[in-house]
């Protein structure tokens, strides 16, 4: 039998991962594929929540995952183009050999 305590551990192990590819890769697509595992994670957390909770008739678990998948989507398609953008201009996608702005 699955459990939430299971869904929530996976979960964790997920956004964890997530967030060390984030941490540990200087390669921003890659970055931006740690950022979409991060929120795979959200939306297990929040089908687990609505399966587990008081009332799984209901469709809310679901309708917070197809919204966060919506939103999912338009942050990699503008993700995807700043970091174009940048490539253009810098010719590096490498966050750390970027030039730095002073006042």
């Amino acid at each position: 039998m699955i459990t939430l305590q299971l869904v929530l551990l996976v979960s964790s192990a997920l956004f964890c991962l997530g967030l060390a590819i984030v941490l540990l890769r200087r390669n921003a697509i890659i970055m931006l594929i740690g950022i979409e595992v991060m929120l795979a994670a959200a939306n297990l957390n929040f089908i687990a929540f609505w399966r587990y909770g008081a009332e799984p008739g209901s469709l809310t678990g679901v309708v917070f995952a197809l919204f966060s998948i919506a939103v999912a989507a338009a942050e990699a398609a503008v993700g995807l183009a700043l970091i174009l953008l940048v490539y253009r201009h810098f010719r590096t996608i490498d966050p750390g050999r970027l030039p730095v702005a002073h006042d």
